[in-house]
């Protein structure tokens, strides 16, 4: 009779690992499906994206303004307009993203405050850049009279800066080991430069990656600055008055009816995938220096 319940619970075992063993086959095997799904979707865009742009990237792209219809021309003013708002848009987000970052980590880890502003940034964090635009728009456009500047441009995109530097300067802040603020506090070292001179060393390679992470997003954003910006089809290096920047040029010139605009549009929008490409990977190459160091 023991013989056989243990022949019985063998079977039974069996049965189970089998089921166990088919479930995760199906499961490896729908995530595989879903991930080529994604990939070849990626791959057909970024094909068409080179297919359709490689003809307009030349040295004109990059040395003469853009152009009115039916003429030749470049997107120099608008890559200049987009560098000088980005540049200011992380200039005006980066310094209050880290200090409000630090708070969080440092101060408000057990205070309500710390919550309210947690939950406020994550609201931040995922507020539609539209949103955000209209909200400088009223803030600052209509307040100086209705006048549209790179400025107000700037700090759109900074509002969408914020929340991502403050995010990471809170998340990289938190994972310094307690034993570091413990050792250097022991010494008599003052708090501030406990956060100075330990934990931002630490988690430098984290709150860089943030910043450049942020600087991705918002090389690409085109709602704020049609309220903000406004564009500008001449040379424009007055930060009061409208700008030029890639995604707005190639908002408008991807819906028109000229053929020479339609391609600065796509090379634009590919010289501008590029961009976004180099910011990621060097990002992750400060993440793999970080963690290679750290082990």
């Amino acid at each position: 009779m023991g013989a056989h319940a243990i022949d019985a619970g063998d079977t039974g075992n069996a049965g189970l690992y089998a089921r166990r063993r088919i479930r995760n086959v199906v499961a490896i095997a729908m995530s595989c499906l879903t991930a080529g799904f994604g990939l070849f979707f990626l791959g057909w865009i970024l094909w068409t994206l080179v297919t359709k742009a490689i003809g307009g990237i030349d040295l004109q792209l990059f040395t003469r303004m853009t152009p009115p219809p039916m003429a030749e021309g470049g997107l120099l003013n608008a890559f200049f307009g987009s560098a000088v708002m980005c540049a200011l848009a992380i200039a005006i987000g980066t310094p209050l993203g880290v200090a409000a970052g630090t708070w969080l980590a440092e101060y408000g880890r057990a205070r309500k405050a710390g919550t309210v502003v947690r939950f406020v940034n994550d609201i931040l964090l995922s507020a539609p850049s539209i949103v955000l635009g209209l909200f400088v728009y009223t803030l600052f456009v209509m307040q100086t009279g209705g006048r549209f500047s790179a400025l107000a441009g700037a700090i759109a995109l900074a509002f969408i800066v914020l929340p991502v530097v403050v995010r990471t300067t809170d998340e990289m802040l938190r994972l310094v080991p307690t034993q570091m603020r413990e050792a250097a506090l022991s010494l008599g070292v003052p708090q501030w430069k406990v956060i100075v001179q330990v934990l931002y060393r630490s988690a430098r390679a984290g709150i860089v990656t943030g910043i450049l992470l942020a600087l991705a997003r918002i090389s690409g954003e085109t709602a704020p600055l049609l309220f903000t910006a406004f564009g500008n089809q001449y040379w424009n290096s007055d930060i009061m008055r409208p700008m030029a920047s890639v995604p707005l040029v190639m908002y408008q010139y991807a819906g028109s009816p000229y053929e020479s605009w339609q391609q600065l549009a796509w090379a634009g929008a590919l010289v501008l995938t590029a961009f976004v490409l180099l910011v990621s990977l060097i990002a992750r190459a400060l993440l793999l220096r970080n963690r290679v160091a750290n082990d």
